[in-house]
């Protein structure tokens, strides 16, 4: 995932007792939107080390957050609270061309509190289909960014791309055909991250992988090696016609989520 997340920290140091609070979150004008977005750094998050299965049939506050804010760049909606709901025991993120945050359409991000290190991350979705869209299950440090992307283009959903970023350096992206249409029903994406390799599984089949003793990458490469949260969101890009095509708003695009599941090595 191509995201740009930056990260806000407001200290106030008080004179009695050397105290020093830092508030770390997103950012939003009380009377105005503004096009800001922030992450607290992956240190400053809890690292879940037992295993994690959510059925999306409610949204479970203790563990996901919905965005509310805009990531900016080639992300040309506002993430918004209301374009997330549940029903029927799937998660629906829904995008429109309601404005926010600046952009002329809104969407949903919706991601785990914690973070989570080496194990196996799994979602059964469906994509939104369409030029300029895309629907992601991912995983995200903020800083140090590392990142692990499941990524369906709606320019070609009978296609995924999978890519990974170490310290914010990508150019490692991979495209697999499915052979199937990953707009019209659910289907099973998994990423194994484990020490020096990753492997992606699609339907429980293992479709592609990497690792730093040489296997599609060179021998030592440096792989991703942070706790990361579990984020899944839908949006239009912008600037970014060569990679996604152009995006023609012709109505609401919707993504579909069934559950999320982590499990440790």
């Amino acid at each position: 995932m191509k995201s740009i997340v930056k990260n806000v920290m407001l200290s106030f140091a008080f004179t009695a007792g050397l105290l020093l609070i830092s508030c770390q979150g997103a950012i939003v004008e009380e009377t105005t939107e503004v096009s800001v977005s922030t992450t607290p750094a992956a240190d400053s998050r809890a690292v879940q080390t037992w295993s994690l299965w959510d059925a999306l049939d409610y949204h479970n506050t203790g563990v996901f957050g919905k965005a509310d804010w805009t990531n900016g760049g080639m992300f040309n909606c506002g993430w918004k609270s209301d374009h997330i709901w549940f029903n029927n025991g799937k998660m629906t993120i829904k995008l429109d061309n309601t404005p926010s945050y600046g952009k002329p359409y809104s969407s949903g991000e919706y991601r785990t509190h914690n973070t989570f290190s080496y194990g196996t991350f799994e979602t059964n979705m469906i994509a939104a289909k369409g030029d300029g869209l895309v629907t992601s299950f991912f995983l995200y440090t903020g800083n140090p960014w590392d990142e692990i992307d499941v990524e369906i283009l709606g320019k070609n959903t009978w296609q995924v791309q999978l890519n990974y970023y170490v310290d914010g350096v990508a150019n490692n992206e991979k495209i697999i055909n499915l052979g199937f249409d990953a707009s019209q029903g659910y289907h099973r994406y998994a990423i194994e991250y484990g020490n020096g390799y990753i492997n992606w599984y699609i339907d429980g089949k293992w479709v592609y992988g990497v690792n730093n003793t040489g296997f599609n990458a060179p021998y030592g490469k440096k792989m991703p090696s942070h706790p990361m949260q579990i984020m899944v969101n839908l949006w239009p890009g912008t600037g970014v016609d060569s990679w996604l095509n152009h995006f023609w708003y012709s109505g609401p695009k919707y993504a579909y989520y069934d559950y999320i599941k982590y499990t440790p090595k």
